[in-house]
């Protein structure tokens, strides 16, 4: 049983990946931060049917914080299968953009990446075999009104996708993004009404976070092995 790392897994799209890594077999650690008691809930709910999966709570931004959690982890066992689904919006139009908007921002998609995928590294390097998946945004492709500070956090995020993945490739380890579009998830309910959503989207809808999931399955399993450094879209045709 491989073990995975889903930050950010106690949200609405977290916890559908999570749902979905452990139907697929794997030992599912569910991160959060302020979010550990959703974290519970789903772990009681995926131990209850069946699968395996429990909840781990740190804050990603914090370096130390993140390395205190998961080195006892990996002792043992590596973590292969990551998925770096934690981040935040925090939008404003960018001459009034406050600098803690900006750095708050940076701070989890991009600070976070670090603190939480370094320490897994040399553990899932030696196992050769291992899975790093991004959790991007259709906003670092095209840009968004208002988001200046996300859009340059999910670019660099995709940009270290593709540098990471050169520097694993040989060791039998794959580094992917994905880059969702408007997903039905509590975040967008606020952002997009279903006008907005037909006149925006091609398919006329909002994708589900279970197709999200989904994409991401398949990026972690074997059939994806010669699948690596890409910044997959998955929009409705939004881009």
């Amino acid at each position: 049983m491989k073990n995975a790392l889903v930050t950010g897994g106690s949200g609405g799209m977290g916890a559908a990946i999570c749902r979905r890594l452990a139907a697929d077999g794997c030992h599912v650690y569910i991160h959060a931060h302020r979010g550990l008691a959703a974290a519970q809930t789903l772990a009681e709910t995926i131990r209850a049917g069946g699968g395996s999966a429990q909840a781990l709570a740190f804050d990603v931004t914090d370096s130390k914080a993140a390395i205190d959690a998961l080195t006892p982890i990996v002792e043992h066992q590596p973590i292969q299968i990551l998925v770096n689904n934690a981040g935040i919006h925090d939008d404003a139009a960018f001459p009034g953009m406050r600098a803690e908007q900006w750095q708050r921002v940076m701070d989890v998609s991009v600070n976070g990446f670090f603190n939480v995928t370094q320490p897994l590294m040399m553990p899932m390097i030696r196992s050769r075999w291992g899975r790093v998946i991004n959790v991007s945004s259709v906003a670092a492709l095209i840009g968004n009104r208002g988001q200046v500070n996300y859009s340059a956090a999910k670019g660099a995020l995709n940009s270290a996708t593709k540098s990471l993945a050169q520097e694993v490739a040989s060791r039998g380890i794959t580094v992917n993004a994905v880059a969702p579009g408007i997903i039905d998830t509590s975040m967008s309910e606020s952002a997009f009404d279903a006008q907005d959503i037909a006149r925006m989207v091609p398919m006329k809808r909002a994708g589900t976070p279970g197709e999200v999931a989904d994409l991401i399955g398949f990026l972690a399993s074997t059939q994806a092995a010669y699948i690596t450094g890409q910044i997959i879209s998955i929009n409705g045709g939004l881009a």
